[in-house]
């Protein structure tokens, strides 16, 4: 009797806990073995010498095929935005529905099932971006999503259209409390915003640099910590996204060194962008424009410093591609525009992972299993996939990743997969690059070549946040 479909041989296997030389044993879409010279005659077999064999990535603040304003189109749809995400060395991703004012939730979520409909290359997942929080969405509607397995919601502090004032977040937080529901939260001051941009255009600063000067870190800062406040008047847990600097991130750590269930995400134009790449000639600093936007190097020291001391938990994307030519993206209203009215964000999905391994775990300031802590576990046990997802282990989903931390590689626009036509990090140099993925067990990339097939990506209903357990 066949014993495995697939065996993988001769690797180094790190988890966010251990790194041990064994081979893996695969049968179906599951991990069924991990020992020391597994033998099936039948099962194909893949070599690993000389790699790291990790759980595949878990990119879980994306934004792929989402509405986005008035003529603004994404780049990304779930066919292109999911193959890039694999082709970066990901198994898993976690975009946002949209819930529009009116609609709901249950709407909103209906819409990108249909949008990634046979499309996603990976598996997914989504988050419920609140934007319309009334008595029936709090009462009726949020419960109804938990149960059904969509246990996290995004609220925004700051957007036309989009943020909520400090009552709606507090019914919000209290109907998540009640319902075990999981909270995330862009913390950026709506009202702070407004007077900078308005006070920025009277003094005609319209160029791309001025988005850095309307967004200064005290904005991020106070918002930060009201969120922060309300999560504790409510007593609930919350998770900030998308962490710029060091003084959100001293709001977090206070938090935390308090008890309380605050915890933080941070993404790689943190690590590697400053504000002076929007400052570049012309329009050319729109493709930095991102919110929060890039700072500067003590920024950057800072949030390396939250990755390597706990008080960043997940490092994700944010992946939020538009074109910079054309009608449709940050550009199409010609270069007379204005930085406020240039589409806001940048692609990142298939690069998250090699940035993060060159710049971490190849310059010293992460360890491995830090590595797939930031990248992948910590995801899966944020976002109820644990130990579904995430992890290397007997009884795991086989999405794994084999990894080369010697292979460098220039990251350049051509060789990307992602619907964008640029991207911020034209040029960079990398060390390690994910070589071979199985994403439930079939491969579908080897050796750098995508051997999966449009499609074969499926929902994930998710548990319950184990952070969302409140007494």
């Amino acid at each position: 009797m066949k014993q495995f479909d697939t065996i993988i041989r001769g690797g180094t296997v790190v988890t966010a806990g251990d790194t041990i030389q064994c081979d893996v044993g695969i049968k179906g879409e599951k991990i069924i073995a991990l020992g020391s010279n597994l033998e099936d005659d039948s099962a194909k077999v893949i070599d690993a010498t000389g790699l790291l064999v990790m759980p595949g990535g878990i990119d879980s603040h994306v934004h792929i095929d989402q509405a986005s304003g008035p003529g603004i189109v994404m780049a990304d749809d779930f066919d292109t935005g999911t193959l890039s995400a694999l082709c970066g060395g990901n198994t898993t991703v976690m975009p946002f529905a949209f819930q529009e004012k009116g609609q709901s939730l249950r709407e909103a979520v209906n819409d990108y099932h249909e949008k990634a409909k046979g499309k996603s290359w990976i598996d997914h997942s989504f988050h419920i971006i609140i934007s319309d929080p009334t008595p029936q969405a709090l009462g009726q509607e949020i419960p109804a999503m938990v149960n059904d397995g969509y246990t996290s919601f995004k609220v925004y502090m700051t957007y036309e259209g989009l943020h909520l004032n400090d009552r709606e977040i507090i019914d919000l937080l209290a109907s998540a409390r009640q319902h075990g529901a999981f909270i995330m939260v862009h913390a950026e001051g709506y009202d702070t915003l407004r007077y900078m941009i308005e006070q920025l255009e009277s003094d005609g600063c319209t160029k791309p640099f001025g988005h850095a000067l309307s967004r200064p870190q005290v904005v991020e800062r106070e918002a930060t910590h009201r969120a922060i406040s309300l999560a504790e008047f409510i007593d609930v847990p919350m998770l900030l996204v998308h962490v710029s600097g060091r003084e959100p991130m001293e709001q977090i750590r206070w938090a935390q060194q308090r008890g309380l269930k605050i915890f933080a995400e941070t993404c790689p134009q943190y690590l590697l962008l400053t504000a002076d790449d929007l400052d570049k000639d012309g329009m050319e600093g729109a493709k930095y424009i991102c919110s929060p936007p890039p700072r500067d190097p003590d920024s950057q020291k800072a949030c390396w410093e939250g990755l390597q001391q706990g008080v960043f938990q997940i490092f994700s994307s944010d992946h939020c591609p538009f074109l910079i030519e054309g009608t449709t993206g940050k550009l199409r209203e010609g270069d007379k525009t204005t930085f406020q009215r240039v589409a806001n964000g940048v692609p990142g999905i298939e690069t998250r992972l090699p940035i993060l391994f060159s710049e971490g775990v190849k310059k010293g300031r992460i360890d491995l299993n830090q590595f797939v802590a930031l990248s992948s576990t910590n995801h899966a046990k944020m976002y109820g996939l644990y130990p579904r997802k995430g992890t290397i282990a007997v009884g795991s989903d086989a999405d794994i990743t084999l990894w080369d931390p010697d292979k460098k590689v220039t990251i350049t626009q051509d060789i990307l997969h992602h619907g964008c036509d640029y991207t911020p990090y034209e040029g960079l140099e990398v060390t390690g690059w994910p070589v071979t993925v199985l994403s439930r067990g079939t491969l579908v990339m080897k050796n750098g070549k995508v051997t999966g097939k449009r499609g074969h990506g499926c929902y994930l209903s998710r548990d319950k946040s184990p952070h969302a357990t409140v007494p």
